[in-house]
């Protein structure tokens, strides 16, 4: 505690009074979740499907005694628990740093003395000392005030300040926030302009942002789509594995009585049925994708939030911080000739000059409040050659009945003062005692701008003798210089972004706490195509039903309040859209922690937004959601490249180790060659496919149906006919090398080495949706050129060397044997192509 001065009018509480409050309420703080350590991160992966499942196929293995591959799916698993949990761990230390650790100390009278406590100290009843510059500690009710205003944009979504007065005789403690010309003051708020004295009214947990945080409690976050589909996959897989390994350990041993040999078909029909690559893929794909999205500086607090992104089909933003830089800017002048000019890169004509001029003279010397900023920048910006040696020696205030406010400056010059005036255009007229002409001129230029989004203000001066300094505003003679234009304006690259959602068939939607002619103006600027603006009074006169039918044409939403913003969401979601929200203040966290994807501004966030997001914007950049976007569109294309090429590789698998059973034929692929296949396979799923580029449309095409399952017939069927096509070409290369007499080992060499042949040609039939083969040759992926160079690599380490050969009963290879190995693809290339096309030709 720094004692700082006395203050004479307000005693305040007294330090014991303080004490007591404090040990009753508690310390005026959030209570902050807790920190998710590596640890807690590694458990709730360890929770997730996809990763039970890899574990569990790897112990399976083990029980089974093949610790190659166990070693495999478990080394596998590890390196992605490992990923996510580097990846996941080292965004919540961002997030750490993100986060404001010091809460703002606070002015307060305690035992009629001033003195200067921590945030968290300030308790009910503490009288509040507050000026320009100061964050507001906690709510309360203003006893006090002169000239003050406050930004509460972080719970209103307001662009501007808005004005405080004292409270009066009988007015409640606590209303809501937002609007001019009220007594409250909510914590998070900072005072821009004036000064005051405010009683808390409520701290922590019990303030406007505690109540917020309250709220979020009791909304469930949506379960992500990739979850539930690795769920269903997982029972599937499990039930449809055991039940066809336990048919063929019966078919093999009533047929042959060889049992012993029975229970290694069975487990080699296992291991060639069990799609252990789908977590893989899954696992790997995400992890990293959370990286990549990393570089470009977004965090994602969930990896499945990435690929979820790439699904949505309604981007609800907020205006203010997110769409525009939640600072003031002139970006107009007009002059009572009738001249009007936009103010771009600080070019301004020398007969505006006066006006900018005089507009920083009428403000702070070292400003405070965004407008009286953007004036100074203006003036610095124009190179405007401001007055030297001048002196403020008087300022008039605003008061309710004249909102003008006045800087009166010694010049130097004997004799005289200059008075530089800015204030409501309404009031500078008054001020300047316009005739009709000139008002209703005045008055046609206010509107033009309003209607613009443009908030206005006019822009007079005078000059008196120095005994006149003390007399009020109406006592001088002043002269109309014309009016200022202020907006917010937008990001760089925000209308760029938005097109591209547009593109994307992504719907962006504006909701706002800010004004609807303000919203407008923006969402124009921005490029969102609006049919009209609904407001915070519609919504609430609409029942749940009405709502998510007006929502699914509307995309501006102005003068909303919180609980509304969650209530267009979930509007949304019920009818039927995939919603990602972006937000940066506490009246947007509800939304963010509803929606099926929040996005948090990381810089100017509040800790509760990060907290309710799953994805954070490191810069506050709105078109690296874009990118976010592109990137998950990106990683389900491949996934499902990847679990196509799954599901097709496995067909010659399983068909090659069941087919001798039915067939008589002399079996060809144990448990030792299935392994060294799924060593193959692994990686080529998981590192291949996870590097393919995207689709050349990705983001001219509309997103995904949220109701289309992951594991599609459409995705099974085409990938199950091409795995036929490299079945039947093996099976009739095994049929007709043992209707030649070729010795059972030559035999399993030249189909194993064919199979490894076939693998490598249906990733290339799999790597993309809609390129042709010949392009899918030659499009760069540094991966698959590794991976190939590594397969071909062992291949020739087995065929050459004699013991790896006798313990995969492998023979050395005929040369005549390489023409199988050369046909076999090529043939399997051009027959799958030839199906790739006809399936194009039949489709709607």
């Amino acid at each position: 505690m720094v004692r700082v001065g006395k203050q004479l009018d307000h005693a305040g509480l007294s330090a014991s009074q303080a004490r007591e409050r404090l040990a009753e309420d508690g310390p005026n703080e959030l209570p902050r979740p807790n920190r998710r350590t590596p640890l807690r991160i590694a458990a709730e992966v360890l929770r997730e499907p996809m990763f039970a499942m890899l574990l569990a196929a790897g112990i399976i293995y083990l029980l089974l005694g093949d610790r190659t591959e166990a070693s495999v799916l478990l080394g596998f698993a590890g390196l992605s628990i490992l990923i996510t949990i580097v990846q996941e761990a080292r965004t919540e230390r961002t997030l750490e740093a993100l986060r404001d650790l010091s809460a703002p100390r606070a002015l307060v009278i305690r035992d009629n003395e001033t003195v200067r406590v921590p945030g968290p100290e300030v308790v009910h009843g503490d009288m509040l000392v507050l000026e320009a510059g100061d964050r507001v500690a906690a709510d309360a009710l203003v006893i006090e005030a002169q000239e003050m205003e406050a930004d509460e944009s972080l719970l209103t979504g307001e662009a501007v300040p808005v004005r405080k007065r004292a409270a009066r005789t009988g007015e409640p403690d606590r209303a809501e926030p937002g609007g001019d010309d009220t007594p409250y003051l909510f914590s998070g708020a900072v005072i821009t302009h004036g000064r005051g004295i405010a009683r808390v009214s409520a701290t922590g947990l019990r303030s406007r942002i505690g109540q917020v945080g309250r709220f979020l409690e009791t909304l469930e976050t949506e379960v992500p789509h990739l979850q539930k589909e690795t769920a269903r996959i997982v029972g599937l897989c499990a039930i449809g594995g055991v039940a066809v390994a336990l048919l063929v350990v019966l078919l093999y041993g009533g047929l042959r009585g060889d049992w012993m040999a029975a229970l290694l078909a069975g487990i080699a029909t296992a291991m060639s049925l069990l799609p252990e690559e789908f977590p893989v893929v899954l696992t790997i794909f995400l992890a990293m994708g959370a990286w990549r999205i990393a570089q470009v500086g977004v965090l994602t607090r969930r990896a499945s939030a990435v690929e979820a992104l790439g699904a949505a089909t309604a981007l609800c933003t907020d205006k203010t911080g997110t769409l525009t830089q939640n600072r003031m800017t002139v970006t107009e002048l007009w002059l009572p000739s009738g001249e009007t000019v936009p103010l771009s890169d600080g070019l301004v004509l020398p007969e505006f000059h006066a006006l900018i001029e005089t507009a920083a003279l009428a403000s702070a010397p070292v400003p405070v409040d965004p407008m009286e900023v953007a004036f100074h920048s203006a003036a610095r910006d124009a190179r405007v050659p401001m007055r030297e040696g001048w002196q403020l020696v008087h300022t008039n205030g605003l008061r309710p009945d004249l909102l003008a406010m006045s800087n009166l400056w010694r010049t130097g010059a004997e004799g005289t003062l200059t008075v530089a005036a800015k204030g409501a255009p309404e009031a500078i007229a008054r001020l300047c005692r316009l005739d009709a002409a000139a008002y209703q001129a005045l008055d046609q230029a206010v509107r033009a701008m309003a209607a613009r989004g443009i908030r206005v203000l006019g822009v007079a001066s005078a000059t008196i003798a120095p005994e006149d300094r003390d007399k009020g505003h109406e006592a001088h003679d002043f002269s109309l210089l014309g009016l200022v234009g202020l907006s917010d304006p937008l990001r760089a690259g925000v209308p760029e972004a938005i097109a591209q959602c547009a593109a994307a068939g992504v719907r962006v939607v504006m909701i706002t706490g800010d004004y609807p002619a303000t919203a407008q103006a923006i969402a124009a600027q921005a490029g969102i195509a609006s049919d009209g603006v609904m407001t915070g009074d519609q919504v609430s006169a609409l029942s749940d039903t009405e709502l998510a039918e007006q929502a699914k044409e509307m995309t501006i939403f102005a003068r909303i309040m919180p609980e509304q913003k969650l209530r267009i969401v979930s509007a949304l979601k019920a009818a039927g859209e995939v919603v990602a929200m972006t937000g940066d203040g506490v009246n947007d966290a509800p939304a963010l922690k509803a929606a099926h994807i929040g996005i948090a501004m990381g810089k100017r966030g509040t800790d509760v937004a990060r907290e309710a997001a799953a994805i954070v914007l490191v810069e506050d950049d709105f078109g690296a959601i874009v990118v976010a976007i592109r990137l998950g569109r990106r990683i389900y294309d491949n996934i499902r490249k990847a679990i196509g090429f799954i599901f097709a590789v496995h067909v010659p698998i399983a068909g090659l180790a069941l087919s001798p059973l039915l067939l008589g034929l002399p079996l060809v692929l144990g448990p030792i060659q299935i392994a060294l296949l799924e060593m193959i396979i692994d990686p080529v799923c998981a590192l291949v496919f996870e590097a393919e580029r995207a689709e050349q449309h990705i983001m001219r095409r509309p997103p995904r149906n949220p109701a289309k399952r992951l594991f599609s017939m459409d995705l099974i069927v085409p990938s199950v006919l091409y795995g036929g096509i490299a079945f039947a070409l093996l099976l009739g290369l095994h049929i007709a090398m043992t209707y030649w007499g070729f010795a059972p080992d030559r035999v399993r060499t030249v189909l194993f080495f064919g199979l490894v042949a076939s693998i490598m040609a249906l990733v290339l039939v799999n790597r993309s949706f809609s390129t042709s083969l010949t392009r899918a040759l030659w499009r760069n992926n540094a991966s698959l050129r590794y991976m190939a160079a590594a397969v071909l690599a062992a291949c020739g380490l087995i065929l050459t060397l004699e013991p790896l050969r006798r313990l995969l009963h492998f023979s050395q290879p005929d040369p005549a044997d390489l023409l199988f190995l050369i046909l076999l693809p090529v043939l399997l290339l051009l027959l799958c192509e030839g199906m790739k096309g006809w399936q194009k030709n039949i489709s709607p």
